[in-house]
């Protein structure tokens, strides 16, 4: 919150908060001074995805960050053209938070590999070659290659089509980890095996140069990969944390404890309706 302070000389003669539940005291022998009206929040960024794909796109955004999926690891967003347009349009004034961002959705469908078409067969991973099981391995190597999708199969081609300048290794990408997508659970195997396709898709990423960080609340990080150790790749990206409700919930969520202990939180969602539409805002820490 913002105040306006009156001076005469060096006296102070009143405060004003901008929130409307306030008045500034009267003054013997000055006019009364008027409310002064709320702000518009300043810092703030907003996300946006095939969820957006009919509705308008907010103005005002010190930076933007798009979906480049369709809420599935595999599929493309196809409002992806638009949508970085529009962010390439944002201020970018924000030290950090570069206009024009993406996330993308991750997923480790391993234990359907006899059911799907695009667990890998071969390739090798820093948990050694991948021939097709449904272990780290071949976890790594399918995250190493829904990276590569995502940056030549959906987002160059959608940028081209934008008219926007994209260079993969220049912008900040966000690994998108949730429940409601296709992951493993019930072991500790499991969890690794998980952990191993975000691996994957952050090692790939790095080698372009990106800059990668995680999505997802506490919660549903714990249950999909849990502790990270020191050796993983994960372990020293920052965090971009879910769940809050609204601005003021959302610093707080600042203060919390990062995805993984070698980073820090840098963004914090809240969602919150405008024009009639809920949401997703993002504030940096």
């Amino acid at each position: 919150m913002r105040a306006v302070t009156v001076l005469v000389g060096t006296a102070v003669l009143g405060l004003l908060p901008t929130a409307a539940s306030a008045a500034p005291l009267p003054v013997p022998g000055l006019p009364a001074v008027p409310a002064v009206p709320a702000a518009p929040a300043a810092d703030l960024g907003f996300d946006v995805s095939h969820p957006q794909c009919d509705t308008p796109l907010p103005t005002g955004a010190d930076f933007g960050v798009v979906g480049v999926n369709g809420g599935v690891a595999t599929t493309v967003n196809p409002c992806l053209v638009d949508q970085l347009r529009w962010a390439d349009s944002t201020t970018g004034d924000v030290p950090g938070q570069p206009a024009l961002q993406v996330y993308v959705n991750t997923a480790n469908p391993g234990h359907l590999q006899e059911e799907i078409s695009t667990w890998p067969r071969s390739g090798d991973s820093p948990y050694g070659p991948c021939t097709g099981a449904n272990d780290t391995a071949c976890s790594w190597v399918y995250g190493q290659i829904r990276a590569s999708v995502d940056i030549h199969g959906f987002l160059l081609p959608a940028a081209r089509a934008a008219g926007v300048d994209v260079v993969p290794a220049e912008l900040v990408w966000w690994l998108d980890v949730e429940t409601m997508n296709t992951w493993q659970s019930g072991s500790a195997a499991a969890l690794a095996a998980n952990r191993a396709a975000l691996e994957g898709m952050h090692d790939y990423l790095a080698t372009t140069g990106a800059r990668v960080g995680l999505y997802s609340t506490s919660q549903q990080w714990q249950q999909i990969v849990g502790l990270v150790p020191p050796g993983s790749s994960l372990y020293e990206l920052d965090s971009w944390l879910a769940g809050a409700l609204s601005r003021s919930e959302a610093q707080l969520h600042c203060a919390d404890a990062p995805l993984v202990a070698g980073g820090s939180v840098v963004l914090s969602q809240y969602v919150v309706e405008r024009d009639g539409r809920p949401l997703d805002h993002d504030l940096p820490c």
